[in-house]
């Protein structure tokens, strides 16, 4: 078994998906084992995303992330993180398979109203961020 952390992002928690998206991952077999609202303040939103400070769109990735409330939750099944990423599609909503989330709820690039780990060591980072325990 393996766990993966999953972010419902803000734009996802103003339009109230978030019960939508949960079934999503109950229906493929998830166990959601850790769950909690929590709203970013910029800086730690930073550190969250400091492996992208060299890019572009590092500063409005930030401030999106901490703009509002977010759904942070530890997933677990076996092959979690590439199942997670399967069922998210890719990071353009536009580009993303039918049925995946980014398809159905995604906004735009910017607002695709999902995050999850994309390796091994960065679900061990990213899990650990949120739950310190």
């Amino acid at each position: 078994m393996e766990e993966t952390l999953s972010i419902i992002k803000p734009d996802a928690m103003e339009r109230n998906l978030e019960d939508k998206i949960k079934n999503i991952f109950i229906k493929n077999n998830f166990e959601i084992i850790k769950e909690k609202k929590v709203k970013l303040e910029k800086k730690d939103a930073e550190l969250f995303y400091k492996v992208h400070e060299t890019k572009p769109f590092y500063n409005d990735l930030c401030n999106y992330l901490s703009s509002g409330p977010v759904l942070v939750m530890v997933l677990k099944k076996d092959n979690a993180i590439a199942e997670n990423r399967k069922i998210m599609g890719t990071t353009n909503p536009k580009d993303a398979d039918p049925g995946t989330i980014r398809k159905e709820f995604g906004i735009s690039i910017d607002k695709n109203s999902i995050h999850g780990s994309d390796s091994k060591e960065n679900a061990e980072k990213e899990i650990s961020f949120f739950f310190k325990d």
